[in-house]
């Protein structure tokens, strides 16, 4: 049963996005609490203020694609979109369904690593206990150790080689220059795993259909237009949303 109190994934993706708006003024933590819309009368000030304006827009305007990257929210719509490819069904479900579908599905697995993030960054935040640049690499955390579990190592090797870390910086951990990257091509890797095993009986059921259509004579009838009713009632028969959207929900779970 869904704890009331414990459904803190929507304020923290938010909170999660502005920290790493303010984590931005990290190169400069005076001048970023001290930025103001008051350019001045104009001189190496008033520019300095307007770089840092543009450096925050920009950071604000990617803050959402930087916590989508770094979730499982890859994987859960690249199947999505093989499952929708290999039915054949061109625009059905549309891109707004399916990234719908897959946002509340990367709210849901990752929502033990939102409540994390939540407890030991944001709430102390609210509660003034901590300032925003620890709150971010408090919130950064959880993230970290997702990744962690989930990328593979040969992967993770070959940013860290091409980034030429040092031993000893690994030993204060791995800096998400690396991980992050790793993560991702990690992600796309078992998202084509899991993208082939869909395509199979699909497939399967375009060369029954072509090898019936072509005993019959019947060779100038697409057979994609013959087996795509076959493919949905396939699909609807053997409950394929259940199954693609429990195996992925499952995929997350080592």
């Amino acid at each position: 049963m869904i704890r009331r109190g414990r459904s803190r994934w929507l304020p923290s993706l938010f909170i999660l996005a502005g920290l790493i708006v303010a984590a931005a003024g990290a190169f400069s933590p005076a001048a970023a609490q001290t930025l103001s819309l008051d350019l001045g009368e104009g001189g190496g000030d008033s520019t300095g203020r307007i770089i840092q304006l543009i450096v925050l827009i920009s950071v604000l305007s990617i803050a959402p694609a930087i916590l989508v990257m770094v979730t499982s929210f890859t994987r859960i719509i690249i199947v999505l979109s093989f499952v929708r490819t290999a039915m054949g069904v061109q625009q059905t479900p549309p891109n707004q369904v399916l990234i719908g579908l897959a946002l509340f599905l990367t709210a849901f697995v990752m929502m033990p690593t939102f409540e994390e993030a939540y407890d030991t960054a944001i709430e102390p935040m609210i509660n003034e206990q901590i300032d925003e640049m620890t709150a971010f690499e408090r919130a950064t955390i959880p993230f970290k150790n997702f990744m962690l579990r989930h990328v593979r190592e040969q992967d993770l090797e070959l940013f860290v080689n091409m980034a030429d870390i040092q031993d000893e910086e690994l030993v204060e951990g791995i800096p998400f220059q690396a991980l992050v990257p790793a993560f991702m091509i990690s992600e796309l890797r078992r998202a084509f795993e899991i993208g082939f095993l869909i395509f199979v009986p699909f497939l399967i059921i375009d060369m029954v259909v072509a090898s019936v259509l072509m005993s019959m004579g019947m060779m100038m009838l697409p057979p994609i237009i013959i087996a795509l009713p076959f493919k949905i009632i396939f699909f609807v028969l053997v409950d394929g949303w259940y199954m693609v959207v429990g195996s992925l929900v499952a995929s997350f779970g080592g």
